[in-house]
């Protein structure tokens, strides 16, 4: 373990998306001597309502792009460490258009470890699982920091290109880089057009949900507030160069996810639509977090999927105002590609 590192100031990009607002949200409750600059460009994906109970005296926001190189040097001059979240990060919306993924997870990247460079500034870097490919279904392994590299989207190959960029920013330059790939997040605050808040909202609308494929794809599921006490340790504890992943054992098919939803909602398990599957679907993800748990010490709280999901839930029931807006213009654009 390296020696703790304690950041007064910290810039959190993509702070206003939902994995970043709910790591914003630990750190207020949980860092009570941090201050939090989040910078978000607020496309589709952010949203300011993420924020909105956090006083100003924890967290400044600004509104700015990471490509835009004079903002960002202006605000890691006066900053310790950046958690870089920001990211277009929908599979779906990369396969249509790749350019917005391109750009915003390459070189938005590069943009960001150049401001550190400058300003040395501690760097940690978010990524995901899907960097590596798949697994087969039948296949007992899961990922490990030693996975080859074997993204299949353009989604997954910009988030590859952008951990390594990282990693050659540590090596060449000495930029003190930490990185984290991750299972997939579920709880508060996740836009509607994700697997889980997706089902959820169409049940509340009455709309039968739909369910890509042969419904047997695999995903490891994370709770965000668990995630976020993970990216904690890391940018604190972790080695400079070091890639860490996330997860939190949760490996579940997306069958037995819908029908834990539609059964916690009241309805028959077996009211939904199946819809053609996507192009180059991942059949299986999984963590081996070994490495996070016996170096930093690190345990997930949220082991209980059900629970978890229970509450997740419940968030969006109580919550219609915060996900009613983007909801027709979400379906619609799942409508015209025929899902």
């Amino acid at each position: 373990m390296a020696e703790l590192f304690q950041p007064k100031k910290i810039i959190v990009t993509g702070g206003a998306g939902f994995i970043g607002s709910n790591f914003v949200h630990w750190v207020v409750d949980n860092q009570l001597d941090v201050h939090v600059t989040v910078l978000d460009k607020l496309t589709y994906a952010g949203n300011l309502d993420n924020l909105e109970a956090i006083s100003e005296d924890r967290m400044t926001f600004v509104k700015g792009d990471i490509c835009d190189a004079e903002l960002l040097d202006k605000l890691f001059a006066d900053t310790n460490a950046v958690v870089h979240f920001a990211a277009e990060s929908h599979n779906d919306n990369s396969i249509a258009d790749p350019e917005p993924f391109v750009r915003t997870n390459v070189e938005g990247t590069y943009q960001l470890l150049e401001a550190a460079r400058k300003h040395k500034v501690r760097f940690h870097h978010i990524s995901t699982d899907e960097v590596y490919g798949d697994l087969a279904l039948d296949d007992p392994a899961r990922f490990t920091e030693d996975t080859p590299y074997c993204p299949s989207s353009p989604y997954s190959s910009t988030k590859a290109s952008s951990d390594l960029l990282a990693r050659a920013w540590y090596r060449t330059y000495g930029v003190e880089v930490t990185i984290s790939n991750c299972s997939n997040n579920y709880g508060p605050r996740q836009h509607i057009e994700k697997f889980i808040p997706r089902q959820i909202s169409n049940i509340l609308y009455d709309i039968k949900p739909k369910l890509y494929g042969d419904g047997l794809n695999v995903r490891d599921w994370i709770h965000t507030e668990d995630h976020s006490s993970a990216v904690w340790a890391i940018l604190t504890k972790g080695r400079h160069g070091e890639t860490y992943l996330i997860g939190a054992d949760g490996e579940k098919n997306n069958i037995d996810v819908l029908h834990a939803i539609l059964e916690g909602m009241g309805k028959d398990t077996e009211d939904f639509d199946w819809v053609k599957d996507r192009p180059g679907h991942d059949r299986r993800y999984a963590i081996d977090s070994t490495k996070l748990r016996t170096e930093l010490g690190w345990l997930p709280k949220h082991t209980n999927f059900a629970e978890g999901l229970k509450d997740t839930i419940k968030w969006y029931e109580d919550n219609p105002q915060w996900w009613q807006g983007a909801k027709q213009a979400t379906e619609a654009k799942y409508k015209a590609q025929g899902q």
